[in-house]
């Protein structure tokens, strides 16, 4: 228990941390927000590959095998007393780090083909780029809502059980509903609120998880 408390607790920092990296890499080092043309998109690819092989190894395939120990660690943590809670919202949260961890490998392993083709057909690179590129995103996409559904599970978890202060339970509930809230199109917008959210809250969790540890030592 000791242990996987101390797991749990770094594993929510290291979500926070990769947060924390994406987010500056992926809008201002590559400014993925202003692609938009095909060839544009590979063009970027092809100059920044070993940088986005890393970052979407760090981000995507990392992330899913630490939130899969946050996840185990949250259940144990929270289980006993709000067993329903933790029965649903565990599995939710392996789903959706199994999503990640797929994105990220498909993304990576797709870079060698197009890098090797851009040389020679700069189109083609750019239409097999488009569709692994589709693939990928649409299993990381619309994350506000398998996240935003496993943070209201263990917040309300924690506020039944009392696992967790009172005030990490009330921002995790507030997170969760604007990241649901987010899937309305004219509030589409809401995400990069659930993100920045998460960062704190991960953060806040892990110092929790661990503070403990010591304690206990």
């Amino acid at each position: 228990m000791k242990n996987l408390s101390q797991a749990g607790g770094l594993a929510a920092l290291y979500l926070a941390a990769a947060y924390l990296a994406a987010m500056p890499f992926f809008l201002l080092v590559v400014k993925v927000q202003s692609l938009v043309d095909p060839l544009q998109k590979a063009a970027t690819l092809v100059a920044n590959q070993g940088s986005m092989y890393a970052m979407e190894f760090v981000v995507y395939v990392l992330f899913g095998i630490f939130l899969v120990v946050l996840a185990v660690a949250l259940k144990e943590r929270l289980g006993p007393g709000a067993e329903a809670l933790m029965d649903v919202a565990t599995p939710i949260a392996i789903i959706w780090a199994g999503l990640l961890i797929a994105s990220g490998m498909i993304f990576n392993v797709g870079i060698a083909p197009v890098v090797a083709l851009y040389g020679k057909d700069q189109a083609q690179a750019a239409s097999l780029w488009s569709a692994i590129d589709a693939v990928s995103s649409g299993l990381s996409g619309n994350g506000e809502i398998i996240g935003g559904t496993w943070m209201l599970l263990v917040s309300l978890a924690a506020q039944k059980t009392r696992g967790l202060p009172k005030a990490l339970n009330i921002l995790g509930l507030t997170i969760a509903t604007v990241a649901l809230i987010s899937i309305i199109p004219a509030l589409k917008d809401l995400a990069i609120v659930f993100g920045l959210g998460q960062i704190a809250w991960f953060i806040w969790l892990g110092i929790v998880m661990l503070r403990e540890k010591r304690q206990q030592a």
